[in-house]
C-alpha cells in the first residue's frame, strides 16, 4: 500500500507549532530559526491544501482543521518516538534502580536476586541501599524498598513482606549458656541497634520480665551489625524473622524462644507514579511478592 505523506520535518515543526501555541517556541525547542519553522508550516498548508494557523499580527492560533490535525499528529509521533525507543533498547539491558534497606537488602534480597536476573535476564538492576526516608533521598529510583505503611504522595506503595521480631543467637553461644526462659537472659549480653533501642525492653515486657538485667549490653551503630555479632556469638540479638530465616534454616543462627515476637512494621515496594506501569518495575515488584511468599 502507497502512503501519501507529508515530509516528516513539516510535520515536526508544525506539531511543535501547535502544541507550544508559538512559532518562536517551536523554533527553540527544535533548534532551528523562527522563519524555519514558519517555512515548514507553510509547506505543510500548500501541501494540504488549507489554513492550519490563523495569523494575527505576530499570534497564531490553530484552525478548526489545524486543532483537529495536531491532535492526531502528535498522538501518531508520540507512537513513533515509542517504537523507536523500544527498537533502541532491544539487545540492551533495561536499567532498574532500586534502593533498599541496607540489612533487609543484605541478608533478605541479594540472597534471593539471582532468581529476578535468571528470570528477568534484559533488566540490569542497580541497587543501592539507604536508610533515609524517601523524601531526603538524593538519587532517583525506580523502585525503593522501606518500612511502612507510610504516606507518601506521588507513590504507589505496595506492601509484600510482613515482618515480626524474636531473640536470636548463635547455636554456639548457646551451648555455652543455655536459655530455658526469658530469665536467663540476666547471664547474657543483648546486642542493642542506635535506631531500635525500645526492642529490647518492650520483649523483656512482653516476655514477663521488664525488669530484667543482662550481664553485658553492647549497642552497635546499624541494626545489620548486631546480626553480624550475634552470628559472631557476641550475644543476644533481636531478629526480625523474615531476614534471619535462611540462617536459621542454615544452622548459624538459632531462636532460643518460641515466643513472644514483637510485631514489626511490614516492607513495602514504593515506586514514583509515572513508573508504575513501567514492565521493568512491574516485573520487579511482582518477583518481590513471589519471593516473599516462598518459605
Amino acid at each position: 500500500m502507497h502512503r501519501r505523506l507529508p515530509p516528516l520535518n513539516a510535520l515536526k515543526a508544525f506539531e511543535a507549532a501547535a502544541r507550544h501555541g508559538s512559532f518562536t517556541r517551536a523554533a527553540d525547542e527544535l533548534h532551528v530559526t523562527h522563519g524555519a519553522v514558519s517555512r515548514h508550516v507553510q509547506m505543510l498548508e500548500a501541501w494540504l491544501g488549507l489554513p492550519l494557523f490563523a495569523r494575527h499580527n505576530r499570534r497564531v492560533a490553530l484552525t478548526e482543521a489545524g486543532a483537529d490535525y495536531a491532535t492526531e499528529i502528535g498522538a501518531a509521533l508520540d507512537r513513533i518516538a515509542l517504537a523507536t525507543a523500544r527498537q533502541a533498547e532491544r539487545g540492551r539491558p533495561r536499567l532498574l534502580h532500586v534502593n533498599a534497606l541496607a540489612t533487609f537488602t543484605l541478608r533478605w534480597l541479594i540472597p534471593r536476586l539471582s532468581g529476578f536476573q535468571v528470570a528477568n535476564p534484559a533488566i540490569e538492576v542497580r541497587l543501592t541501599t539507604s536508610n533515609v526516608p524517601l523524601a531526603s533521598l538524593a538519587e532517583p529510583f525506580d523502585v525503593a524498598i522501606r518500612g511502612g505503611p507510610d504516606s507518601r504522595p506521588g507513590h504507589v506503595a505496595q506492601a509484600f513482606l510482613s515482618e515480626r521480631r524474636i531473640p536470636v543467637c548463635s547455636p554456639a553461644l548457646l551451648q555455652r549458656l543455655p536459655l530455658e526462659g526469658p530469665e536467663d537472659l540476666r547471664r547474657h549480653t543483648l546486642l542493642h541497634a542506635a535506631t531500635l533501642q525500645r526492642v529490647w525492653p518492650d520483649w523483656l515486657r512482653e516476655a514477663g520480665v521488664p525488669d530484667l538485667t543482662p550481664q553485658a549490653s553492647v549497642t552497635l551503630e546499624h541494626f545489620y551489625l548486631t546480626l553480624q555479632a550475634a552470628l559472631d556469638g557476641l550475644g543476644v540479638a533481636m531478629g526480625p524473622e523474615r531476614l534471619i530465616a535462611d540462617d536459621v534454616a542454615a544452622g548459624r543462627l538459632t531462636l532460643p524462644f518460641a515466643g513472644p515476637s514483637l510485631p514489626a512494621r511490614s516492607y513495602y515496594t514504593y515506586v514514583p507514579e509515572p513508573r508504575a506501569e513501567d514492565p521493568a518495575v512491574r516485573a520487579f515488584c511482582g518477583w518481590l511478592a513471589e519471593a516473599a511468599r516462598r518459605p
